[in-house]
């Protein structure tokens, strides 16, 4: 079954486990100042809770997501915070539209959701939006991968061999004791700025 009708069932049925409001890593750097106002896309948006806090502190914000129930969600909490926010329904495996380019990218999950190969796609897709020193706030399940996983996690080391040669990577949390016999074992967050040199895949 297409992953696209299954997010947008739980959208249109029920409150998503991630509908948190904005979160605590991109609210910390934005209001310490190191993520300053810019033109900012929020990658596989959801219901627009990042896109919105940071079109509410300055930023020119596109939400980018797959999920049409998500966006219509998105549009609607936008409109009630009094915000513009240019809201875009696209696949990041694979963009249809021309996003131009942004000085801040914010992911939550959304890498960490794909296969490989499309982790792949992903990285291919994303690249080019990213002008040379943007900031890339990338958040992620991360641990060592289990056999039994359909869909293995973010590996530890795997932000850094997929985005190292583009970015300078600096970790900024992680779970301090992943403990694989529960199923959710750890996360980590990652701030990465684009290096000036920006060589294209």
């Amino acid at each position: 079954m297409d992953p696209r009708h299954l997010y947008n069932v739980g959208y249109r049925l029920t409150r998503m486990p991630w509908e948190i409001g904005p979160r605590a890593e991109l609210v910390e750097l934005v209001r310490s100042g190191r993520l300053p106002p810019g033109r900012a896309v929020d990658l596989g948006c959801g219901t627009g809770a990042n896109a919105i806090f940071l079109a509410r502190h300055g930023f020119e914000v596109t939400g980018v997501d797959f999920a049409t129930a998500a966006l219509a969600k998105a549009r609607r909490a936008a409109a009630r915070a009094g915000v513009s926010v240019r809201f875009v329904e696209d696949d990041l495996t694979g963009l249809r539209h021309d996003h131009g380019d942004f000085d801040v990218l914010v992911d939550y999950g959304t890498l960490d959701d794909l296969s490989p190969a499309r982790r792949d796609q992903y990285v291919a897709n994303v690249l080019p939006l990213a002008r040379p020193g943007a900031r890339f706030l990338l958040w992620c399940f991360e641990w060592p991968p289990r056999r039994w996983e359909r869909l293995r996690p973010m590996a530890p080391g795997e932000v850094r061999e997929r985005f190292g040669g583009h970015f300078a990577v600096e970790r900024l949390t992680r779970t301090t004791a992943t403990d694989l016999r529960r199923l959710v074992p750890g996360h980590a967050a990652y701030l990465m700025t684009r290096h000036n040199e920006v060589t294209l895949p």
